[in-house]
């Protein structure tokens, strides 16, 4: 008897998948807004607004941010946040984990790793050789 040929992972492998973005996404969105407060913040007459940087300390230890950086660290995180969402809407419509190049399941491993993946390693890697990454 020929195995059938998996086209779209189980319901229970997709909530998996949805605690896995969600936690990624509460983190993300966590460290968003602490981009963005340094970012927008004007401050008032008090020492930072003549400091040059921004002091945060992160799980790999203390580090500074100038403006220019944490809006850029704000922007690439947003992207990441909409990046998480919109997998969360495929996994609402049951076609998360579905290379948009070859049609075949994304493997486990690379979704667990990069959950917002829409391709699978080969076709990103063909689509890299194309010039059209």
């Amino acid at each position: 008897m020929e195995e059938n040929v998996k086209t779209r992972y189980s319901d229970e492998e997709l909530e998996e998948f949805r605690l896995i973005i969600n936690e990624m996404l509460d983190k993300a969105r966590k460290e968003y807004d602490t981009l963005r407060h340094v970012v927008m913040h004007n401050g008032g007459n008090d020492i930072e607004d003549t400091a040059p940087t921004f002091k945060t300390v992160e799980d790999d230890g203390a580090f500074q941010l100038s403006k220019e950086e944490a809006s850029q660290l704000a922007q690439r995180q947003y992207k990441f946040i909409q990046n998480l969402e919109a997998a969360l809407v495929r996994i609402e419509n049951k076609t998360y984990g579905i290379c948009r190049v070859t049609g075949k399941l994304i493997p486990k491993e690379r979704l667990r790793l990069v959950p917002h993946a829409t391709l699978t390693v080969e076709a990103k890697e063909m689509l890299a050789k194309q010039g059209k990454n």
